[in-house]
């Protein structure tokens, strides 16, 4: 991690809109520079942060592409001159329909797992030689409460959330040695800029996602930023291979 008075930089994943964005501008207003990387509208969220007065460089890239994740990550070292911190949240969820699991196409479930679990991968291996060139970095994994309590009509995201919290464990125990943590943080259900795009989402999941939260109301992307800044900052030094769940007290973990 960089000395007090250097600015680290962080890529974001999926940082385009939504849960992204806010975790990007989130990081950019704790003196951060930040790198937006997504497959569509990355350039455009980098300019809105600039117009703010921030660092920010935007990045088109799919994750589940490892050519794309590796040269996302030499335009963060050119652009930036380091990479101290990874915020892998590219996922699919919000294009997603409720059905039931014998419903789900194969495709279908393959392509959720190259992004959101294959994505993860890719963008850790090409993230780490950076880390270990300046010295340690961060990484902090968008989960998702649904692994613990295996919501019905998602198999293939709530498999793939799952897998992200093991590969989490996983990197940690073998990442250690470099200065490198890597965290979890699994939100409840949110009501992001796609999301709320899906109507049929919307009316299958709100309801019963306010009645099992100790703190009954909506979550907001604006709700998950602190969890994350943290895991991405110095006082989360000494913590690794953890997952925060953070859905207003709807999983007690």
């Amino acid at each position: 991690m960089p000395e007090p008075n250097d600015k680290a930089v962080a890529i974001v994943t999926g940082g385009a809109l939504g849960i992204g964005f806010a975790i990007a501008e989130a990081l950019a207003g704790r003196d951060l520079h930040v790198v937006i990387v997504d497959c569509a509208g990355a350039a455009e969220a980098a300019a809105r942060l600039t117009a703010a007065g921030h660092r920010a460089l935007g990045v088109a890239a799919d994750v589940s592409s490892p050519e794309e994740t590796r040269a996302a990550v030499a335009q963060a070292e050119a652009g930036f001159g380091r990479l101290d911190v990874l915020v892998n949240n590219a996922g699919i969820y919000s294009t997603l329909t409720p059905q039931p699991f014998d419903r789900i196409a194969p495709d279908e479930f393959r392509r959720v797992m190259e992004v959101n679990v294959l994505g993860v991968m890719l963008c850790c291996q090409a993230a780490v030689p950076a880390m270990r060139r300046g010295g340690g970095g961060r990484i902090v994994n968008i989960s998702s409460g649904v692994a613990f309590k295996g919501n019905p009509l998602m198999a293939h995201y709530v498999a793939s959330k799952g897998a992200v919290i093991s590969l989490t464990r996983a990197l940690a125990t073998e990442l250690g040695a470099d200065n490198i943590t890597v965290n979890s943080v699994a939100p409840g259900f949110t009501l992001s800029d796609g999301v709320n795009r899906n109507p049929v989402l919307v009316e299958g999941v709100k309801g019963p996602s306010l009645r099992n939260r100790v703190l009954a109301r909506d979550m907001l992307p604006s709700d998950l930023v602190g969890a994350v800044a943290f895991f991405a900052g110095p006082d989360s030094a000494f913590i690794t291979g953890q997952t925060l769940v953070v859905d207003g007290g709807a999983y007690f973990h």
